[in-house]
């Protein structure tokens, strides 16, 4: 069975698409931490992030590397945070959040509910940044 994030990188469920290459994925996390909170996933779908083997964990990271410049470009911040938990969804993926301080990274705090043109402002600022 197919994880939700499985069906957003294929398109059978709608998302904030910021970059897409022919193996990894990146999107708005619909429910924020802070404006410009991104989720990079493989396409291929593995449950836990270091059970991806050598190359595509190497080029995962990569392409988030690339993603987050993005996000450092289009999102006034001191930094882009990264987190990998992958408690909530059994497909591996990297948070990428844009940081004024620590706090901004706690993930028990109440999140963002941005409208939806307001996310699509968001994703096409990201999108216009990254160089693939």
């Amino acid at each position: 069975m197919s994880s939700v994030f499985s069906k957003i990188a294929a398109g059978e469920i709608p998302s904030y698409k910021v970059a897409e290459d022919d193996r990894f994925y990146a999107f708005l996390d619909i429910n924020p931490l802070t404006e410009g909170h991104t989720l990079v996933i493989p396409k291929s779908e593995t449950d836990y992030i270091f059970d991806i083997e050598g190359d595509e964990f190497s080029s995962l990271f990569g392409f988030a590397r690339k993603v987050a410049l993005g996000i450092k470009e289009a999102i006034p911040c001191k930094r882009v945070g990264v987190a990998v938990l992958g408690m909530e969804v059994p497909h591996a993926h990297i948070h990428l959040v844009p940081l004024n301080s620590e706090s901004d990274l706690d993930f028990r705090k109440t999140k963002l509910k941005p409208e939806h043109g307001r996310m699509e402002e968001i994703a096409a600022a990201i999108a216009s940044k990254i160089k693939l």
